[in-house]
């Protein structure tokens, strides 16, 4: 029997401009501990900034590429984004990190007022229009709700507790769910999963645990 094919998509490579790198590699551990084959698949865009992970602050001047930047955690083994068929994976994962608000989206600093990268939009549109499993970790879900705005689906999703971004992801018609760290909420209706991760986590064991019950409960849905 052919193992699922699930898409991870990344959004760089570090938590305060690109993916958040313990919850993209727990998100790719779980997924090919219960047998998925993973393709993984990042925009080919520039990141909004690049910010010194040692210090905290903007490495003013610097520039670097989401794609390039994923391709780090994929060990080279990446897709332009553009390249993704929805047609050809059987479920879409978003991991978190700022650079799902900063590259993926402007959510970091528009809010519920956002923009979206166009390719982000389609692949996950054409993943709950085909009924495809759909998962995002930690600040992630912002980009679904963003994405299914105009589909008037009422996406069930979390964030964990944090009301600030709730609210923006009800302005923009999802309905969000108060959840704890180590669990995973599911819209069945929409076959949508999403976890708290970093947003509720203060360990990694933690977060590995809610990312692990995500991805069983994707695998139900397969």
């Amino acid at each position: 029997m052919a193992k699922p094919k699930v898409a991870v998509v990344l959004s760089g490579c570090g938590v305060y401009d690109g993916s958040e790198i313990h919850e993209a590699v727990l998100t790719m551990y779980f997924l090919d501990k219960y047998g998925a084959e993973l393709v993984m698949a990042a925009p080919d865009i520039p990141q909004y900034h690049v910010v010194n992970h040692l210090t905290g602050e903007e490495a003013k001047g610097e520039t670097r590429n989401v794609l390039v930047e994923s391709a780090r955690i994929a060990r080279g083994n990446i897709k332009n984004l553009k390249d993704l068929n929805v047609s050809e994976v059987d479920a879409v994962v978003f991991p978190g990190g700022f650079g799902a608000a900063k590259n993926l989206t402007t959510f970091a600093f528009d809010g519920a007022d956002c923009k979206i990268d166009p390719e982000v939009a389609r692949v996950v549109q054409e993943t709950v229009k085909a009924k495809k499993p759909l998962a995002a970790v930690c600040i992630s879900p912002v980009l679904l709700a963003k994405a299914l705005s105009g589909l008037k689906i009422d996406p069930k999703l979390t964030i964990g507790t944090d009301t600030g971004v709730a609210s923006a992801i009800e302005k923009l018609g999802g309905k969000h769910i108060s959840c704890p760290v180590k669990e995973a909420v599911v819209d069945k209706e929409n076959k949508i999963i999403t976890t708290p991760a970093y947003m509720l986590g203060k360990s990694i064991s933690e977060v590995a645990t809610g990312i692990e019950d995500m991805v069983k409960k994707l695998f139900e849905m397969l």
